[in-house]
């Protein structure tokens, strides 16, 4: 007589059993819980077609009986779906994501600028790229890499220094120790990113006896790291002894789901709060302390606060280099940072001084820990007195009726009116977040969407589809550039074939405007930023020659996607509202002016300028470069 097996098993493939064990993970924060996994991407080549495709096929045509149904949805570049999947992490407060897979090659490696989008915003996304031959029966395979110095090497390697985790499944009994592995990383508050499993194509389609038990619902508890005493004492002991102390709020704040923890903090203390483009809206633009974005695409009041600062706190800010005008913004010789974050990693820079914690446990502890104290009476005048003067500025520059185009500044300043409090903008690269941070008033954290880490052009329309996605009853704004949409936009035909209701504007200004105005305060006279007729002997910074006739709103159009063009700003609203009532996605086409004008600066971006030229403009750029750096430091004490 046979025994029972001590395991009970099922047989199914590598791809099959991947799809069972991700229809059955869930996530948990604060006693709720959800899907972790929400749904699939996938481009299919002869890399995973028979694998991964198949699996998704199956699930469609008979659900997983112990979890249910993967939903699949049909993206047009791989690069685009890995926007979407990040978007979509972004719009859930990192507690969901997409998986997105593609097959060997080139599909895969268009996936790679996606990973390192999502790992630097420090966004979950879960990537299956597929890889050669495990057996290396058929070797090379079309699409492969030979790598002569080893064979174990696949062009998937290149996905290594931009992932948060990194696996390859070479046999069936490394899927589960992988996949547990990945789930953990998606969760990881501290340690989230691009998640990649690369699957070669073989093992897709292997079958295996899987334990039965590997598919039982799984929910990954997301922590909440708290304050120590020890840690409480000295942050409070250093926000205490500070006269003229200001936050940093970074995205980490709005992950963390702590905007309300942080506006409590502000209006008890008095301390004035600064944002980053990821941490904007996290503390609403009409608190008395909010003053708005930081750092080099900042506005004075911020600024003007940072330049004399003795005691920062970071809050869930990675400090990128706009953030601190590299190194220049926070000039006070006498100056410390406090940075609470939930990974050491960040909360370490600046030499600063590290709460490792969540922002929401942090921030309540220390308001509580803070009880009785607050700035000073002078300081707090002056904080209203700058949050005063840029608001006037800021309503300057967005109501400019700049003539005889439009400045993208009134754009903005029309959508910021128009759109509701828990509607979404979104935006990514180029001039574009310079004045959105500077200029948008959010009055919530889920308002504004700029990704601004990576700044990868191209992320605006498959960010549009995944955001709306995450948040169906939001109205979904993607400012879109034409420099942007020339790069990356055939998701307009998924966001049309799954009828996905967003609204697009195309800002027509027939050139780069953030580059070529960056290039032009360098030296380079815009040399190669603008869109104009080519041909022997153009001149690439003649504003005088041809304009490159590109008509994008037909473009668009042959998308599926409705299309309006307007010229003034007056056409503009009412194209807006017409976009509103309407359940299909729209455009609407308007040219703005390349040349701004923008709102002032009060900060710096370090961008190196040639040391010796034939070119005097380049000679008196480096000249004013030197001076910029002067006050540059590690801000080390």
């Amino acid at each position: 007589m046979m025994s029972k097996p001590l395991v009970e098993t099922v047989r199914l493939t590598v791809a099959q059993a991947t799809i069972r064990f991700l229809v059955n993970q869930y996530s948990e924060r604060d006693g709720v819980e959800q899907r972790l996994i929400a749904g699939a991407f996938g481009i299919f080549g002869h890399g995973n077609v028979a694998g991964l495709g198949q699996a998704l096929l199956q699930n469609e045509l008979d659900p997983e009986p112990d979890g249910g149904e993967m939903p699949y949805i049909m993206p047009r570049n791989e690069q685009g779906e890995v926007h979407a999947a990040s978007a979509y992490a972004k719009s859930t407060n990192r507690l969901q994501t997409y998986m997105c897979t593609a097959s060997i090659g080139p599909g895969s490696l268009n996936m790679v600028t996606g990973a390192a989008l999502a790992t630097t915003n420090r966004v979950p996304v879960l990537l299956f790229p597929s890889d050669q031959f495990a057996t290396r029966y058929p070797d090379p395979v079309l699409q492969q890499i030979e790598n002569p110095q080893t064979l174990d090497t696949t062009c998937n390697d290149a996905f290594r220094p931009v992932s948060a985790f990194f696996d390859r499944i070479n046999r069936p009994e490394q899927l589960l120790p992988s996949l547990m592995q990945a789930m953990r990383t998606l969760t990881d508050p501290a340690d989230t990113g691009a998640v990649v499993v690369a699957m070669p194509q073989d093992v897709q389609a292997e079958a295996f006896d899987f334990p039965v038990e590997m598919f039982n619902k799984r929910v990954w508890h997301i922590r909440r790291a708290p304050l120590d005493d020890a840690s409480l004492k000295r942050g409070a002991d250093l926000i205490r002894g500070a006269k003229r102390p200001i936050v940093v709020s970074g995205g980490g704040t709005i992950y963390s789901e702590a905007s309300e923890e942080l506006r409590a903090f502000a209006a008890a203390t008095g301390i004035p709060v600064s944002d980053t483009q990821a941490g904007k809206g996290a503390i609403n633009c009409d608190h008395p302390q909010s003053v708005g974005g930081v750092g080099s695409t900042g506005g004075d009041a911020a600024n003007h606060l940072a330049d004399k600062a003795d005691l920062v706190i970071g809050i869930g800010t990675r400090y990128s280099d706009f953030t601190t005008g590299s190194r220049t913004q926070f000039k006070n010789p006498d100056v410390k940072f406090l940075n609470i974050n939930v990974k050491a990693f960040d909360a370490v820079k600046n030499a600063g001084d590290m709460l490792v914690a969540d922002a929401r446990e942090a921030l309540t502890a220390l308001t509580k820990e803070l009880e009785g104290y607050s700035v000073s009476e002078d300081y707090a005048a002056e904080v209203a007195q700058e949050k005063e003067a840029w608001e006037k500025l800021v309503y300057k520059h967005t109501h400019l009726d700049n003539q005889p185009l439009p400045a993208q500044t009134d754009v903005f300043g029309a959508l910021n009116e128009m759109m509701g409090d828990n509607d979404v903008m979104i935006n990514a690269a180029g001039s574009m977040p310079g004045d959105l941070q500077a200029l948008w008033r959010a009055k919530t954290p889920v308002q504004y969407h700029v990704e601004y880490a990576f700044s990868c052009m191209g992320y605006e329309i498959p960010a549009a589809m995944g955001v709306k996605l995450a948040l169906p009853d939001s109205e979904v704004v993607s400012i879109v550039g034409d420099g942007t949409y020339q790069m990356l936009p055939m998701e307009l035909a998924t966001i049309t074939q799954e009828d996905i209701k967003v609204i697009f504007v195309l800002l027509q200004n027939y050139g780069y405007a953030s580059i070529g105005s960056l290039s032009e305060s360098h030296g380079s006279q815009r040399f190669g930023t603008t869109y104009r007729q080519g041909g022997t002997g153009t001149d690439h910074t003649a504003v005088n020659t041809p304009k490159l006739d590109v008509d994008i709103a037909a473009n668009a159009r042959s998308w599926g996607i409705d299309v309006i063009e307007v010229h003034t700003m007056e056409e503009f609203k009412d194209a807006y509202r017409q976009a509103e009532a309407s359940d299909r996605a729209t455009m609407i086409h308007i040219e703005t002016n390349l040349y701004g004008p923008n709102p002032p600066s009060s900060s710096w971006w370090d961008v190196p300028v040639s040391e010796v030229s034939r070119i005097e403009s380049t000679q008196q750029a480096y000249q004013e470069h030197l001076e910029y750096k002067k006050p540059q430091r590690h801000y080390l004490r």
